[in-house]
């Protein structure tokens, strides 16, 4: 972006202002905070002055915590990490290690005390005599943690993923095996321990290999486990040595695979739950391998993003998946992770091929340590606290209370020929000014001084839940009328104030979420037909959830498996965590002995709210109450047996509140009413989706286009094109990159667009 001519005409537009380059960040989200982060680095040697002009209190966007009464942590949702999340790792590694907290002072002082390995993973599914199953896997550890510099074998390419998926199909065919040993007869036992390892050490040729499959399929030998596991070594051959061995080899060797797998399937589908989903999942992988081969995405430059067009299941079906895979816990549990669920309607699941490959291959092949990661602590504070004060320390101002009304464009019109449009004003209403300190002796007019945002629990720098009024002017006033300075539909404001470019900024970093861009935007969707496009095309979805906090620990509840986060559940709360090792964070008198966690996606009002339903919140909030209770009567009962009292009855004494009602705790529904829970309809806190056919809208945070705007978000074209804290962290180090050039395009990890 910053190329010799942009550099001339944002000096002419500084008008020989001296000092460090301007750079208005809008937004404090992942993305946001990202770009400042790499824009402010120590080896830029303060080229770069950031200003963050957020909303309301608080940083996070939808990552966002604070603590509430009790100190306990209320959450947007559910935010647990991912062990592929390389560059958001990288970016709180690099924090925490520049933040430098003395362990004797604060319990979480490295991001090894913010982070602990989680690698239990669970997903339900209703058995053949109608109740729910529970599935729970142990993912081992693997090399290194994230974060780490990466070896001389970058597993985040294509030919990588083959190669990890066609291992993982050999194993788990060896695993099916195992399981059927008693069975087999001593011809099958013999194949098992040879085969496998002759196919793998054979002289390599094609004519080998094709021979060899040759006799899989003459002799009927995959109709044994033990020839199963040999087709699947061939493979694994054949794959690593694309594209110089015929295509045709694989596809013939994949076909005959999955009519093998499929026949497996059916005979074990109606009376054998367990060994049901190892042979869904065999399916699916070898529908995944079969469409990798037959779209030629090894070779395409294009990547996955190639098969974006099609839907996930749609496109799996098509390379040979069963409808029983299709509708496995695994394929719904890999959409309620991406909220696949256009307008919230969970009968309408969409999901685009490409990222949903691409996602879930990341995801189990290219994780380090562990599969999950789960925080200490909130969100806000192991994550945004920290990157907080290492960025006040380099000098970034941050702007409170500060709510984006418009971006102005120039006149273009007014343009010099060959000038590329540019932001000319920054349009903001000012919802509350901070109040001097109260032995100031300057006078009330005299400049504001700036908001201090962060509340100390025992030595731990947290967000609160809500604002400190103390130190905004009229703050009593503003708490007694309840602004609601995160509400999109509370225009209320103290002033509004305009800034121009070359006097308050030279650059702005557009870091809001996808949803309220048309709001925001009106002028950009106006003269570009991409950003009209992307607007129409790129949508996104409310989320709703719910935290509950427990009088028994899980395992008095009848949970008989280890704390897990487990997906695929019923609607409308189809994702839950065990979120218990957060009770040493906050202050109870003792009683609470475990805390859940709950979320999912919200279906969208029928009718769209306007600007000024300030009603609407509320209303949705009342909505995603009535949707726990309900849930919590009728189906908590699957997971938790013991916490249910007769049919369709949740054992409401269970709850903890935050102090103690008159009367003594409720044991009616009145309960819940002491407990968190969340709507999130904020524009800005919607999800991005990945819809298929959508994903060729996003618009790139490198793309040129402006002179002196870039975006960061999870709903940019990132090459990581899904809702998430990765895909946010690289969409940010983009946008940086945009500015200055770095980071090198090559150190954003798994950024594999061409």
């Amino acid at each position: 972006m910053v190329d010799r001519k942009t550099k001339s005409r944002s000096e002419q537009r500084r008008g020989g202002r001296e000092g460090p380059i301007e750079v208005a960040v809008i937004g404090g989200g992942c993305a946001s905070i990202a770009a400042a982060f790499e824009l402010t680095r120590p080896e830029l040697n303060g080229k770069y002055h950031v200003t963050v002009y957020q909303l309301g209190w608080r940083l996070g966007g939808k990552g966002a915590s604070g603590r509430g009464p009790a100190n306990r942590i209320e959450e947007h949702g559910l935010h647990i990490w991912l062990g592929f999340y390389e560059n958001a790792f990288r970016l709180i590694r690099d924090c925490y290690a520049e933040l430098r907290r003395e362990p004797e002072k604060c319990r979480i002082a490295d991001w090894r005390d913010a982070f602990f390995p989680d690698p239990f993973v669970g997903v339900a599914h209703p058995s053949q005599a109608g109740e729910w199953l529970q599935w729970t896997a142990f993912f081992p550890p693997a090399d290194g943690l994230p974060g780490d510099s990466l070896g001389p074998e970058n597993p985040f390419t294509i030919k990588g993923y083959v190669k990890r998926t066609a291992a993982l199909l050999r194993m788990l065919l060896t695993g099916v095996q195992t399981h059927r040993s008693a069975q087999a007869t001593p011809v099958d036992q013999g194949m098992s321990e040879n085969s496998a390892t002759a196919a793998r050490k054979g002289d390599g040729s094609g004519d080998s290999i094709v021979r060899g499959v040759k006799r899989l399929l003459k002799y009927g030998i995959l109709g044994t486990a033990a020839g199963l596991v040999e087709a699947a070594a061939r493979l694994e051959v054949i794959l690593d040595a694309l594209p110089n061995h015929s295509q045709n080899v694989a596809l013939d060797l994949l076909h005959e695979l999955t009519h093998a797998v499929r026949k497996r399937l059916e005979e074990v589908i109606h009376r054998d739950d367990d060994t049901r989903y190892i042979w869904e999942i065999v399916d699916l992988v070898l529908a995944i391998l079969t469409g990798i081969i037959r779209f030629g995405i090894v070779t395409d430059p294009r990547g996955f993003d190639a098969i974006n067009d099609y839907e996930c299941r749609e496109w799996l079906k098509l390379n040979g998946a069963s409808d029983a895979s299709l509708d496995s816990a695994f394929v719904r549990g890999l959409f309620d992770l991406a909220m696949a669920y256009p307008g919230g309607d969970v009968e309408r699941p969409a999901l685009a091929a490409g990222q949903a490959i691409r996602g879930a291959l990341r995801m189990f092949f290219t994780y380090r340590g562990a599969l999950f990661w789960k925080m200490r602590a909130g969100m806000g504070d192991v994550v945004f606290a920290p990157l907080y004060e290492v960025l006040k320390r380099r000098g970034v101002t941050f702007e409170f209370f500060h709510r984006l009304e418009n971006i102005r464009l120039a006149d273009r019109t007014k343009l010099e020929p060959g000038e590329r449009p540019y932001v000319e004003a920054l349009e903001f209403d000012v919802q509350a000014h901070v109040a001097h300190p109260p032995d100031s002796e300057e006078p009330a007019q005299a400049a504001q001084t700036e908001y201090r945002p962060l509340l100390d629990v025992d030595g731990l720098p947290c967000w609160p839940a809500a604002p400190d009024y103390s130190q905004l002017v009229d703050g009593a006033r503003l708490r007694s009328e309840r602004w609601e300075f995160e509400s999109f539909w509370d225009r209320r404001k103290a002033e509004s104030k305009t800034l121009h470019v070359g006097d308050d900024f030279d650059f702005v970093v557009m870091g809001v979420g996808v949803g309220a861009i048309p709001y925001l935007c009106g002028e950009l969707i106006e003269s570009d037909p991409r950003w009209r496009e992307m607007v129409e095309h790129v949508r996104s979805v409310p989320t709703q959830a719910f935290q509950i906090w427990l009088r028994e620990p899980m395992s008095e509840l009848g949970w008989n498996h280890p704390p897990v986060s487990l997906s695929a559940f019923v609607k409308p709360f189809d994702t839950w965590a065990d979120m218990s090792h957060l009770l040493g964070e906050e202050k109870w008198n003792g009683e609470t002995r475990s805390i859940a966690y709950f979320c999912s996606v919200l279906e969208d009002a029928s009718i769209p709210p306007g600007r000024d339903d300030k009603d609407y919140p509320r209303r949705r909030s009342a909505d995603v109450r009535e949707n726990a209770i309900r849930f919590l009567n009728r189906h908590i009962a699957h997971l938790w047996p013991k916490a249910a009292e007769g049919a369709d009855r949740f054992r409401w004494q269970l709850l903890v509140g935050h102090a103690a009602p008159p009367g003594g705790t409720p044991v009616n529904e009145g309960a819940f009413d002491s407990q968190f829970w969340t709507a999130n309809v904020n524009p800005s806190d919607r999800y991005v989706l990945a819809l298929p056919g959508s994903l060729k809208y996003r618009i790139s945070p490198l793309d040129n286009t402006y002179d002196n705007l870039t975006i960061a978000g999870d709903w940019t074209d990132c090459g990581f094109t899904e809702g998430c804290v990765e895909a946010a962290v690289i969409s940010g180090r983009l946008a940086a990159h945009a500015l200055c050039k770095s980071p090198a395009l090559e150190d954003i990890i798994g950024y594999d667009h061409p």
